[in-house]
């Protein structure tokens, strides 16, 4: 063996057992961990589902049955309207998010490609504040958000809430999309810039169709935020029943003396569906963005 031959195996790292090497036993002990894990994460949503087909009396029992008096009854009052207007609720919670995720996308995605490819004064501290609002709990900014809304005339308004949803979702996709647009290679931004393109012509023809993963994983997390919110929705929304997201609308079935266990249930399953077709969409694009965009901060 020559001595570089003999270097470089030395400075190569040593790999670690095959997966052919795995004792019985550690593969035994591996997989009983996983479908116990699994089980523990699935049986909740299970049993939610179970529930929404059980009248509310049989809904909560001593001895819990898999299928006692089942139907689709809860369902069907729920979408006639007899439990509250969860149509015009269903509808509310589509318009927000979807308003929510466009605008978060599209300032996170521009305010994101400014910080990763142009230096100008204040940019570590744009940055640096984008942190900081995320340390926040929700509750602390109830109050100041609920005067900057009435001080703008637009409290009770599905617009405010949408802004509202955007001070949240907006930093957290500026950190992820800039980290995505820093793998990006800039001779796309300079070769873009010879043909003549403008730098929004470069940053939207050219560097948002290589940043979809990205755009993917941002787009799924606004939606999410303004999808399931209940705090935001509660204080700024009006009182009036039509106006209410689904979250919000979801509280008329706990009542003061009793809790409507099996409309709650299928409620909350009909709440689950959009976010799982959402998640459907852009799954392919969910690993891609998340590790991309958490190479560089």
């Amino acid at each position: 063996m020559t001595v570089e031959a003999a270097s470089l195996k030395a400075v190569q790292p040593a790999r670690g057992p095959k997966r052919s090497q795995r004792s019985v036993g550690a593969s035994v002990g591996l997989h009983a961990a996983l479908v116990v894990a699994s089980l523990i994460a699935v049986f909740p949503v299970f049993w939610v589902l179970v529930t929404s087909f059980k009248p509310d009396a049989k809904a909560v029992e001593t001895t819990p049955k898999l299928l006692n008096d089942s139907s689709l009854d809860n369902y069907g009052r729920i979408l006639a309207g007899e439990k509250g207007d969860f149509l015009a609720w269903f509808g509310n919670s589509v318009l927000i998010a979807l308003m929510t995720t466009v605008l978060a996308v599209f300032l996170s995605a521009t305010t994101g490609y400014a910080a990763s490819r142009f230096r100008f004064p204040g940019k570590r501290s744009l940055m640096l504040s984008f942190l900081v609002v995320q340390m926040f709990p929700f509750a602390v900014l109830i109050v100041p958000l609920y005067n900057i809304l009435l001080a703008l005339g637009l409290q009770g308004t599905s617009l405010g809430l949408v802004l509202v949803y955007c001070t949240t979702a907006v930093p957290f996709c500026t950190y992820m999309l800039k980290g995505y647009f820093d793998t990006i290679p800039t001779d796309i931004d300079e070769a873009g810039r010879v043909d003549g393109l403008s730098p929004f012509g470069v940053f939207w023809r050219l560097v948002l169709p290589l940043a979809r993963p990205g755009l993917a994983v941002t787009a799924f997390y606004a939606f999410l935020t303004a999808w399931g919110e209940v705090a935001f929705a509660s204080a700024f929304l009006s009182a009036a029943d039509e106006s209410k997201t689904l979250a919000v609308g979801l509280q008329v079935f706990v009542q003061q003396n009793r809790t409507e266990w099996g409309h709650l249930a299928a409620a909350s399953i009909l709440v689950a569906i959009p976010a799982i077709v959402v998640f459907y969409l852009v799954q392919r694009f969910l690993v891609t963005g998340l590790s991309s965009g958490a190479v560089k901060g």
